[in-house]
């Protein structure tokens, strides 16, 4: 019997440089879509996938989001004395009753898979998911990370999110090596060429991974600039036959950059609109 996963992991340390001077002193992941930070969709779709314990890997001029999930006593209470209970029910039920946030420090930025690396004590051997804030995933629920806890369940299998890229735009991510055969996951190659690409299937930033993957990622030299990759870590899992693949439903926006978040806000505020 597979373990019922209950944990994600947000890597949240970044410093968000493609935003300056918006994120001198804010967080990027505190940057709104319409009238929510992109982290808390993030934090709202993992609670939707049935997920309790929120852990965020954070750096030093990250504060402000765990102020964002924190209670504010001062400010509800200010808002009920002026008769605003709704907006003071937005800001209570920021986080849900039952739901844990806990919040890790990277010390050094690394890569993403150090990031995840710096998780371990918090997830322990449970399985997890991990959410990368700018990819802002929408218009589909319960939402893709409910995907993937649902194929997980199913086969025990780490899963990772998948969707179809074409020309120039598969350099940009990590394309999967599939078997022709079976369609099965064989390898994950970080930005390769067009012409060298094996596929045109991006990996994208939501996965549910097995723990032993923080063995793996421990085993992995740093590349050139000393960082270490989670998609160095899903490759040799692949190869293993550890990994499987499930399509994104819904749209995904790239809220790395400028253009990507701008084109999120106007899906969002037109989607509210319908």
């Amino acid at each position: 019997m597979q373990k019922i996963l209950k944990k994600a992991v947000f890597p949240v340390a970044g410093f968000g440089t493609r935003f300056l001077p918006a994120t001198k002193a804010m967080p990027k992941e505190l940057l709104p879509i319409v009238d929510k930070p992109l982290i808390q969709y993030a934090a709202e779709e993992a609670i939707a996938a049935g997920i309790d314990t929120l852990i965020f890997v954070t750096g030093r001029s990250k504060r402000a989001i765990e102020d964002h999930f924190d209670a504010n006593n001062e400010l509800e209470t200010m808002l009920r004395a002026k008769g605003k209970d709704a907006q003071a029910d937005l800001v209570r039920n920021i986080v849900p009753a039952g739901v844990e946030c806990i919040f890790v420090r990277q010390a050094e930025q690394l890569g993403l898979g150090h990031a995840v690396l710096c998780a371990e004590r918090a997830v322990g051997g449970d399985p997890f998911a991990v959410l990368l804030a700018d990819d802002f995933l929408t218009d589909y629920e319960p939402g893709v990370t409910a995907d993937l806890v649902s194929a997980f369940e199913t086969t025990g299998k780490s899963q990772i999110s998948i969707m179809a890229v074409e020309g120039a735009d598969v350099s940009k991510y990590g394309i999967l090596v599939v078997d022709g055969v079976t369609n099965g996951i064989l390898g994950l190659i970080e930005k390769p060429t067009a012409s060298e690409a094996p596929s045109n299937l991006a990996s994208i930033g939501r996965y549910v991974l097995t723990p032993d993957i923080f063995e793996t990622l421990r085993k992995l030299s740093g590349g050139s600039e000393g960082e270490i990759q989670l998609a160095d870590a899903i490759n040799i899992h692949a190869q293993q036959g550890k990994i499987e693949a499930v399509y994104l439903n819904g749209r995904r926006f790239d809220c790395g950059s400028v253009e990507g978040f701008l084109s999120a806000t106007l899906n969002e505020a037109i989607r509210r609109e319908a």
